[in-house]
């Protein structure tokens, strides 16, 4: 598998490289960029990269945020299509460490009403998380994302939308990205509306699920479910050419793996940016995590500039503190990223 990715990469870095000195010996800048997407980005065949260059650091030499280093954010080559018979196509790939597959997926068009995706790719349980990393508002996700879920799981998802509504239903292993299974499933549910005005755009949504699976580690907290562990929430965004928001809640209840006790785990978090200028996007978020069993809580503030340099780059400036049982942490992040 390693080197069937390794050799797709090399094809693909022989293609951009063949394929992009004649067309920007023929033209400049913009045309140049359009003439690119013409050869790369077709409906049969689509060619994605990401490669992102992140520096964090901490206040105090405490590990917050990561803290003092540079190291590589997602390092990604993305290939995706539609063919003429209607069936649909995912490929992605991080290089970060070693080659490794993020997304692997096909499924069937049947009208816009509904479609089936099956394979691995993440689960429709947060606005958060939906996005690309190079489409985030802020470096990092919200921290209900990596708490109460895994990025990606492998199974079979049902799409589709009918006028302002829209839903998406999924049945996955329920382990990640891992293709063991106990015989049980992780059950999804999203059900949405979008409502557009002369003053912007609301999308709204409520996100459930049940994860029946024994012995489930919890997210990145270092908890592990007995079973039956569910996840419920919803959340609201708005969009205009000026102001944009995202305000999202989520929690999840289970029983904690050999101990006599559940746990509730509380999620939310309020985002709001302004667009300045046509390159420019200041942003704010409050992100909220807390414990029931475990008696904790925590509230982080992230204060965030978005620049595009020029066509497929940009940079991210990310300012964080975080307050939690009578501590305090402040930090940084800067991300500096190619995106085509």
């Amino acid at each position: 598998m390693t080197n069937r990715i390794i050799y797709t990469f090399v094809a693909i870095t022989f293609l951009l490289f063949t394929a992009a000195p004649e067309v920007f010996a023929q033209n400049s800048d913009d045309e140049a960029a359009d003439r690119l997407e013409e050869v790369l980005k077709t409906e049969r065949l689509q060619v994605g990269m990401l490669l992102q260059s992140v520096g964090v650091f901490s206040m105090k030499d405490d590990g917050f945020n990561g803290g003092r280093r540079y190291q590589l954010g997602a390092t990604r080559l993305d290939l995706r299509g539609t063919l003429a018979s209607n069936f649909v196509y995912r490929l992605q790939t991080d290089f970060r460490n070693s080659p490794s597959v993020i997304d692997a997926q096909v499924g069937y068009v049947f009208s816009d009403q509904f479609r089936l995706v099956a394979g691995m790719f993440k689960p429709f349980l947060s606005a958060d998380l939906d996005p690309g990393p190079g489409d985030t508002d802020f470096i990092n996700r919200a921290r209900l994302v990596g708490t109460m879920m895994n990025s990606r799981e492998i199974g079979l998802t049902a799409i589709g939308n009918s006028g302002d509504f829209n839903y998406a239903i999924g049945m996955y292993n329920g382990l990640g990205r891992t293709t063991a299974n106990d015989d049980r499933f992780l059950y999804t549910v999203r059900l949405g509306y979008t409502a557009e005005s002369d003053n912007g755009t609301f999308d709204f949504a409520f996100n459930g699920a049940l994860n029946s699976t024994q012995a489930e580690p919890v997210g990145n907290t270092g908890l592990v479910s007995a079973g039956d562990r569910l996840i419920y929430g919803g959340f609201v965004k708005y969009d205009s050419d000026t102001f944009f928001g995202t305000a999202e809640f989520l929690q999840t209840n289970f029983d904690l793996q050999n101990l006599a006790a559940d746990e509730t785990i509380t999620g939310f978090y309020l985002t709001l940016g302004n667009k300045i200028t046509e390159r420019d996007e200041l942003l704010a978020r409050w992100d909220h995590i807390s414990y029931d069993f475990l008696d904790t809580a925590s509230n982080k503030i992230v204060l965030g500039w978005n620049h595009v340099l020029a066509r497929y780059m940009e940079l991210q400036v990310n300012f964080l503190a975080q307050f939690e049982e009578g501590e305090e942490s402040f930090g940084f992040s800067g991300n500096l990223q190619f995106m085509f």
